[in-house]
């Protein structure tokens, strides 16, 4: 009797595993979750797993992306903690000085500052004549005196009616350009005295003479005045260029007469 009841009992069993196994499958494919419903945080929700409820993290404190480290700080901002505490620029360039570090800014140069400052870099730019604001000569005194890094801070951030071009020149090229700019003065401002011992200093008429052209081909050339440049009135139809003021150069400047201050009676 009780050989029976053990026999029916693994019967039983036996047909109730299918249904079992495929209970179980299906409880399994019903609990599946699909990728859109996965456990994330998403920007700009809220969460209740931090504190202030916030799904978006706040960046680690001093985190330097990899690749980004900018260890040598002059060769990305131009300027040096100063013992005053104030940011100072250096006349001195963050590598060496090749003939092809020059060749690149003349080609930068070139491309990006003529439209303003010209190809001789005195301020008489194709766009200038056109009625924007003249810029700024670079053989003059004041520019002259100013230190290499003053042009790298410059591109870096603009100044005044000129926007910065830190996006179109990557700071290898911007150093570039200002070694080509100091080039440029030394151009038209080199004595004797800066010339290597040993190096031949030859006239433009003995530089023509030598590829066949008469001597009148080249002639020394004249430093033109920035105070030549007169801007056209402005066309307000076609825009301010860079939001700068396209009105002549050295505008006239009237003060109104103001009435003397009264005499105390005696």
């Amino acid at each position: 009797m009780q050989a029976n009841r053990l026999n029916l009992t693994g019967k039983m069993l036996r047909r109730a595993t299918p249904a079992v196994g495929l209970a179980a499958l299906l409880l399994v494919a019903g609990c599946r979750q699909d990728m859109q419903d996965q456990p994330k945080l998403i920007p700009q929700r809220g969460s209740e797993m931090f504190a202030d409820h916030r799904g978006a993290r706040p960046q680690v404190l001093n985190t330097v992306a990899r690749g980004q480290l900018r260890e040598d700080s002059y060769f990305y901002t131009g300027v040096i903690q100063g013992a005053n505490g104030y940011r100072e620029e250096q006349d001195l360039m963050p590598f060496p000085v090749t003939m092809e570090v020059l060749k690149r800014g003349q080609e930068r140069f070139n491309i990006y500052c003529t439209p303003c400052h010209s190809r001789v870099g005195n301020g008489l730019g194709e766009i200038v004549e056109r009625g924007y604001k003249p810029a700024a000569n670079f053989h003059d005194q004041v520019r002259r005196a100013q230190p290499v890094s003053h042009y790298f801070y410059v591109m870096t951030h603009g100044y005044g009616a000129m926007p910065d071009y830190s996006a179109q020149l990557a700071p290898v090229d911007r150093w570039a350009v200002a070694a080509y700019i100091r080039a440029l003065q030394l151009s038209q401002a080199a004595t004797l005295q800066d010339v290597p011992a040993g190096v031949q200093v030859k006239s433009l008429s003995e530089v023509a003479a030598e590829h066949n052209l008469p001597a009148s081909y080249a002639q020394p050339w004249a430093l033109p005045s920035a105070t030549r440049a007169q801007a056209y009135p402005n066309d307000t139809k076609q825009g301010t260029p860079a939001m700068a003021p396209a009105r002549p150069a050295d505008p006239k400047i009237s003060i109104p007469a103001s009435k003397p201050a009264p005499v105390a009676a005696k």
